[in-house]
C-alpha cells in the first residue's frame, strides 16, 4: 500500500513514517506542504491513503483536502487528518471538506492504527 504523509515538520513526518513502518506499511512518500503533496498525488497517481497535517505553509491541509476532493482522479482517496487542531469546529470543518477521519496530536501507534483501519474499511 502506498501512503503519502504530509507535514511541514520533518520531525513529525519521521515519527509518523516510523509508526507506519512498524504497522507494516512499506511504501511511504513524504511531502512538506499541501502544494507539494498535490503535485505528487497527480504525478504518481497510485496512492491508497493520505495522511495530512492541517497547519502548513503554502497550502494547508484543509486546502489540500478540498483540492483532492475536487479532482475526479483523486476524489475517492482515503484521507486521515493528523493535527493539533482539536476544537469541535475544526473537526467539523475538516469532515465537511472531505476527510474520512481525524486524529489529534499527540497520538500513539494504537490510535493511528485504529483510525487508519477505520478509514480503509470504509473504502
Amino acid at each position: 500500500m502506498k501512503v503519502l504523509v504530509v507535514d511541514d515538520s520533518p520531525t513529525m513526518r519521521r515519527i509518523v513514517v516510523q509508526m507506519l513502518k512498524r504497522l507494516g506499511y512499506k511504501n511511504i512518500v513524504e511531502a512538506d506542504h499541501g502544494k507539494d503533496a498535490l503535485a505528487r498525488l497527480k504525478a504518481e497517481g497510485d496512492f491508497e491513503l493520505l495522511l495530512t497535517d492541517w497547519n502548513m505553509p503554502i497550502m494547508n491541509g484543509l486546502e489540500l483536502v478540498q483540492a483532492v476532493r475536487a479532482d475526479p482522479q483523486l476524489a475517492s482517496l482515503p484521507i486521515l487528518m493528523v493535527t493539533t487542531r482539536n476544537m469541535k469546529q475544526d473537526i467539523v470543518a475538516a469532515m465537511r471538506a472531505g476527510v474520512n477521519n481525524y486524529v489529534t496530536k499527540p497520538f500513539d501507534p494504537k490510535t493511528i492504527k485504529a483510525k487508519i483501519d477505520k478509514v480503509l474499511s470504509a473504502v
